[in-house]
């Protein structure tokens, strides 16, 4: 099918009615029951969308959930790093058996896959969207009550194959309070409404810096844009992350699941919630 004159390729501001809109999942492997799956978003790289993936995914599975990380960002996979994932992904007859980390969450990631993970992928976006599919298609997951994806940032060819081919419940986006984080924020927000992807909620991170000594909260990046960008979309803040050094040390260390804060536990809740109402209708 052609694409319409008034196509602009950016599907974040396009009002065209594109073929390429519509959704075409792509069915999971046959090996995989997968519940709910809920996308990180966001605009841009740089705002915590992989830190933000891999808390959500803890703090759901420390609530007795069966949790799946998927690390769709090909060209910037962290995911690993975080949770001191390491080791060869098997291969069964059929497909390829995820890597759980220590407390059992279920993941697979390019890192996982390559001999070096210091090794640039240098890939074109068809190969990179078509890595994203098999993540999804191609590896046997099991029974998984919570898969969150990380995202690619941004809105071009990868982020709307993740959009197209993985069925999405909803997205939580990731944001800072930049003014220009902000803007982008909204581009993400019409991205998933012309994808009719609903948006959970917005969580800003880097939010502020508590003082050691006094506990006065310091707005590094100046004001917080997080409600009034809710607000103008009708969605709801789940949450506002401060810039730890404590948390960063456990990302370094590779020991993630270790982390003891309740910065996303409103953000799980908000999850949880969303994803039982849309099971009721």
């Amino acid at each position: 099918m052609a694409e319409p004159s008034n196509c602009t390729h950016d599907c974040s501001t396009c009002q065209a009615n594109c073929s390429s809109r519509a959704p075409q999942h792509e069915a999971p492997h046959a090996g995989s029951n997968i519940r709910h799956v809920i996308g990180v978003v966001s605009g841009k790289g740089g705002v915590g969308k992989s830190l933000v993936s891999s808390m959500l995914a803890v703090t759901l599975k420390r609530r007795d959930l069966s949790v799946a990380l998927m690390d769709a960002d090909v060209t910037g996979p962290s995911i690993p790093k975080a949770f001191g994932a390491k080791g060869d992904i098997l291969a069964a007859a059929d497909g390829l058996i995820p890597l759980e980390t220590k407390t059992g969450i279920k993941t697979i990631s390019v890192n996982l896959l390559l001999e070096d993970e210091t090794r640039p992928v240098v890939w074109r976006g068809p190969v990179i969207a078509g890595t994203v599919k098999q993540f999804w298609t191609d590896v046997i997951w099991g029974d998984v009550d919570y898969m969150i994806v990380d995202c690619p940032p941004g809105t071009g060819d990868v982020p709307l194959t993740v959009f197209q081919s993985v069925p999405l419940d909803g997205i939580v986006i990731v944001t800072t309070p930049q003014d220009l984080v902000s803007m982008i924020v909204k581009k993400a927000v019409n991205m998933a409404g012309l994808m009719n992807i609903p948006v959970i909620g917005l969580i800003e991170n880097m939010s502020y810096v508590k003082c050691p000594c006094c506990g006065e909260e310091i707005k590094v990046f100046g004001e917080s844009k997080a409600e009034e960008v809710a607000a103008e979309y009708g969605i709801p803040v789940l949450g506002k992350m401060p810039v730890d050094p404590k948390l960063s040390a456990l990302v370094d260390r590779g020991v993630i699941e270790l982390m003891e804060n309740d910065y996303l536990e409103k953000a799980a809740d908000a999850v949880e919630a969303f994803c039982e109402a849309e099971k009721a209708e």
